[in-house]
């Protein structure tokens, strides 16, 4: 057993990880960790975190003595974890987490600081943070996690140490599934394909009642497309679905942290008193930018799922003999193979691209979306 076991595919960053942590190797104070969406980099900085505090003389992340537990279980006094589903990491929590920087550790051997999704971050943010970037205590170490170094201010990944994760092999993910979670081999499969190497998606695709069958849903529907009017219709249910997923976990999430302000303010009859209550409303802001992040980030796992069904389709067009991403709609991408060229599904690939920039450029979902679809939909004879 070790914290390592489920970083899988990444046997060049963890020899990295487990050098540094090692007495013969030289421990940087800061870490950026990158890779795409699914590569692992938060299980990474808390496998190499629990490294850092191993019990054991050498530390070598056993993942079984009381510090690689607790580490892993995110309740280590000496190990912060930053994780947000907003747009963005407000300066104020970065101000808190440069203070808690400042302290020694409590029981173990390092302070350890992760941020996941740091590039949430704005740039006048970035400045808070740099201060205590160049010039930690001796036992503080930084541990950013970003999906490209270039998604941080230089000022700041000038100073990391920048360790680069790939997308692990479909097989590889499986495998972790079959092994960790118990699921069927040839579900493993299905899944790990179908999520292109994302672990958390290739999970819930194969735990989750319905949603592997439900992406080939809207596999079909994408290449059944025909027509403006139906592009827009499509586009518009996809918001609209989105929304509500977003809406339901948004709430859940708010209406756990109004309870806990609520209790810790000691009000049982929810009536706020005047000076609580710009507190009290800024966790309905929050709760806003929550569900406007998460309806975008849903939208984009459609975008990335359409990547891969027009992927496929060129696959067979060019007839390249590679595996395809999405073989339960098999037949759908023959026809669309058979009914367009390839010229027009590179070109839809490109769109696909085109799309996601537009929605992480704050252009308004339902538009970008139309534009897509529309050429989806015209690009079939």
């Amino acid at each position: 057993m070790s914290v390592w076991d489920e970083v899988v595919g990444q046997e060049a960053a963890v020899a990295r990880f487990r050098r540094a942590a090692s007495p013969e190797g030289t421990l940087a104070q800061a870490w950026l960790i990158t890779g795409p969406p699914g590569s692992g980099r938060s299980t990474a900085a808390r496998a190499f975190a629990a490294t850092l505090e191993c019990e054991n003389d050498p530390p070598v992340g056993c993942g079984r003595c009381r510090a690689c537990v607790t580490v892993l279980a995110g309740t280590h006094p000496d190990v912060t974890v930053v994780a947000t589903d907003k747009l963005s990491i407000s300066k104020d929590e970065v101000r808190s987490l440069v203070l808690t920087a400042q302290r020694s550790p409590a029981t173990g051997r390092h302070r350890v600081i992760i941020v996941e999704d740091a590039d949430r971050m704005s740039a006048g943010t970035f400045n808070v943070l740099l201060k205590s970037i160049e010039e930690p205590p001796p036992l503080t170490v930084w541990m950013l996690c970003a999906p490209s170094a270039e998604d941080l201010a230089p000022t700041i990944r000038s100073r990391c140490h920048v360790v680069t994760l790939t997308i692990p092999p479909a097989e590889t993910v499986a495998e972790l599934l079959v092994r960790r979670d118990g699921v069927d081999p040839e579900v493993a499969g299905r899944s790990a394909r179908a999520a292109q190497g994302h672990i958390g998606l290739a999970l819930r695709y194969a735990t989750q009642p319905g949603a592997l069958e439900g992406r080939e849903r809207a596999a079909r529907t994408l290449l059944s497309l025909r027509g403006a009017g139906a592009a827009v219709l499509a586009a518009q249910a996809l918001v609209d679905q989105a929304t509500s997923e977003a809406k339901e976990h948004a709430d859940e999430v708010s209406a756990a942290e109004r309870e806990r302000f609520l209790r810790s303010a000691g009000i049982e009859d929810e009536k706020v008193p005047p000076a609580l209550r710009a507190q009290y409303r800024q966790l309905e802001e929050d709760a806003k930018r929550r569900q406007t992040r998460l309806v975008r980030d849903v939208l984009d796992r459609y975008l990335l799922d359409a990547h891969s069904v027009l992927r496929d389709v060129l696959t067979l067009q060019l007839d390249s003999g590679s595996a395809l991403v999405n073989p339960g709609v098999h037949d759908a991408l023959e026809e669309a193979a058979a009914t367009s060229e390839a010229g027009d599904s590179l070109r839809l690939l490109d769109a696909v691209g085109t799309a996601r920039a537009r929605i992480a450029g704050n252009v308004p979902p339902l538009l970008a979306l139309e534009a897509l679809l529309a050429q989806v939909a015209v690009s079939r004879r």
